[in-house]
């Protein structure tokens, strides 16, 4: 699946402000600086469309992206990341909660994506994130991502080790190396076809 049109819906703090739009849903999910915002900048062809940050916690509103591909329309959600260290726990207990009510209730969210970094270990929070989603029974797909600064033979094996333990389809992805966008565009595409929005 080719992207032809992508665009910048809102910014939103919850659920309850973001728009209701008919179309099958993606949430990028993952730590602070994992590098979600590249992703979406890679795989629309288009460098600006999501800012991105070396500050980790720099998303602190769910962003929603639509995507318009050669085969099926799309939304993008870009969520906040966990495991920020500079806010207050108040504030970090409010991001937790706007992500968990996202995830549940809305309406045409078909999967989610969970993003690691190919540089570290699995973190606590990957596992906790992980655990949480197989428990309420989300669809979700995983993506190592930041592959060009691995070799081919430690991309292999970090994939297996994620499939592994979390049970997911996982897929490499660098923002350096268009190489992979392919391959991920058509299993987004496939999910989509096995998870179809109603009118």
């Amino acid at each position: 699946m080719k992207i032809k049109k992508a665009k910048f819906l809102l910014s939103s703090p919850n659920l309850k402000q973001c728009l209701e739009i008919n179309l099958p849903e993606f949430a990028l999910l993952g730590r602070s600086n994992v590098g979600k915002s590249s992703f979406i900048n890679t795989i629309t062809n288009m460098s600006k469309l999501a800012k991105t940050s070396n500050t980790p916690g720099k998303t602190r509103l769910i962003n929603l992206f639509q995507i318009e591909g050669e085969k099926a329309d799309f939304i993008l959600a870009d969520l906040p990341g966990y495991g920020y260290a500079k806010v207050s726990k108040t504030e970090a207990q409010a991001w937790q909660k706007n992500l968990e009510e996202y995830l549940l209730k809305r309406k045409n969210l078909i999967c989610a994506i969970q993003f690691t970094d190919c540089r570290h270990d699995i973190q606590k929070n990957d596992i906790l994130m992980h655990e949480w989603l197989q428990f309420n029974n989300i669809k979700t797909i995983n993506i190592l991502n930041k592959c060009d600064y691995i070799s081919r033979n430690d991309i292999s094996r970090k994939i297996s080790e994620i499939e592994k333990k979390f049970q997911n389809k996982t897929l490499a992805f660098s923002s350096k190396d268009k190489f992979y966008v392919d391959k991920v565009l058509d299993e987004l595409f496939l999910i989509i076809n096995d998870n179809p929005v109603s009118a």
